[in-house]
């Protein structure tokens, strides 16, 4: 959050919408009254109350604000992909009041010094609350353990590899053992690498008809199946992340009733599009994981109706023009997608492929029980909120786009969702003019 826009006494009140709590279940409130940064009344209470200001949010819903587990800001970097102001300001945008930043940063997020310049740098210019994920392996190079204490220490919510895996089974257990002793949860994206090669997109129809370089579902099952034995063994708690195969929400499963304590992510892109999205040569779809078959898209939206993925991550990755356009495969991987998650996870439920309660459950409740936070809407709760209606459109261009990066998954399109209003401790982050 923004050092000089902090929350002051001046009190809200919310009027007329819909309210979910963090599970997506309705509430019978009507209104909310936020003063110095929580909800001080609800329904009644805060009908009757005077406020300083008052929203009127007829026809929207009211959630908790979204959080995400895993999103690329881009600082500290060179500042060409993106950076903390244009990044925070798209999240609020798209009702995000909270994001996990992955460990991949420039420098590398693996020490204490640059958890605290990332930090810093969200107290003086992020609109939205930022939590560090510190590196699992010094450089992200999996040879050496971090200083995992000393980055939680600086204030890491967690350890992971980003999007780059943990070559050697033996650093990786060993990376696990040192994480359990000290409570740690660990973030992985299962990948094995040698089975991936240099594969960029799905190994199936779309790339034997095109010619495409594939990368295997086993690249992924592989590494779910290691990962969970050394999990397993070692009792650690193990978040995956990024999910792309059905066999994998399987294997999850099992794990669970085994007793393995193992909570799980996909992104908003697995959930809406397929491996066919390449099919004209879209680099905006060079993805990693790749998107798979349709098989493996319902199989991930029935594990988020089943509670077996936990999260739906955005998994924001912007990028400058110029790592867009290249021939497919010599582009950069990654989508824009952070303001576009809400519309797309609309779209699922305007199909009937999960309610509205499902898809907040995976942007609000899940995702902070992974990280030990709380996403709800009740006095004194922290107002953490996300106000949309989802029947207004908007439609994403480059014009439109806040973020840097404008490879947006869906663009000229028509998209219902519009948030209309989003506040961090009762502080606004985003307000539709």
């Amino acid at each position: 959050m923004s050092g000089n826009e902090q929350s002051s006494g001046a009190s809200l009140k919310i009027t007329g919408g819909r309210l979910l709590d963090g599970h997506g279940s309705n509430t019978s409130n009507r209104a909310l009254l936020i003063r110095n940064g929580r909800i001080a009344a609800t329904g009644e209470a805060a009908e009757k109350a005077d406020a300083d200001q008052t929203f009127d949010a007829k026809g929207c819903v009211i959630t908790p604000g979204f959080v995400d587990l895993y999103c690329n800001l881009r600082e500290p970097g060179n500042g060409q992909k993106g950076n903390m102001a244009s990044e925070t300001r798209a999240a609020a945008r798209g009702g995000f009041t909270t994001v996990c930043v992955s460990p991949e940063t420039s420098p590398v997020n693996d020490s204490r010094a640059v958890t605290h310049l990332i930090l810093d740098g969200a107290y003086a210019s992020s609109a939205i609350r930022v939590l560090p994920v510190g590196a699992l392996t010094r450089g992200l190079e999996g040879e050496m353990l971090s200083d995992m204490a000393g980055l939680t220490a600086a204030g890491c919510i967690a350890l992971g590899n980003g999007s780059r895996g943990v070559r050697n089974a033996r650093v990786l257990r060993r990376c696990m053992a040192y994480a359990q002793t000290f409570g740690l949860t660990v973030m992985l994206r299962p990948e094995n690498q040698s089975l991936a090669a240099d594969g960029y997109a799905h190994d199936g129809l779309v790339t034997a008809r095109l010619g495409l370089l594939g990368i295997p579902e086993v690249a992924e099952t592989a590494a779910v199946m290691e990962m969970l034995l050394l999990a397993e063994e070692t009792g650690v708690r193990l978040h995956l992340s990024q999910l792309s195969c059905g066999r994998s929400v399987e294997m999850i499963a099992d794990a669970r009733r085994r007793g393995i304590a193992v909570t799980a992510d996909v992104a908003m892109h697995q959930l809406a599009f397929t491996e066919d999205a390449l099919s004209g040569f879209d680099s905006r779809f060079h993805l990693r994981p790749p998107l798979r078959s349709e098989a493996d898209r319902k199989a991930l939206v029935a594990g988020v109706r089943d509670g077996v993925i936990d999260a739906i991550v955005s998994q924001h990755l912007p990028h400058e023009s110029a790592a867009k356009q290249a021939p497919l495969p010599d582009t950069e991987p990654g989508l824009s997608s952070i303001e576009s998650v809400l519309s797309l996870g609309l779209g699922l439920v305007q199909r009937g492929e999960l309610t509205l309660a499902e898809l907040i459950r995976g942007l609000t409740s899940g995702p902070a029980s992974v990280v030990g936070r709380i996403a709800s809407i009740g006095q004194d709760d922290i107002a953490d909120l996300c106000v949309f209606d989802p029947d207004a459109c908007w439609t994403p261009s480059s014009q439109s786009l806040i973020s840097a990066g404008h490879h947006a998954p869906v663009l000229g399109q028509s998209l219902a969702g519009v948030v209309r209003l989003t506040l961090v401790e009762g502080r606004e982050a985003w307000a539709l003019a």
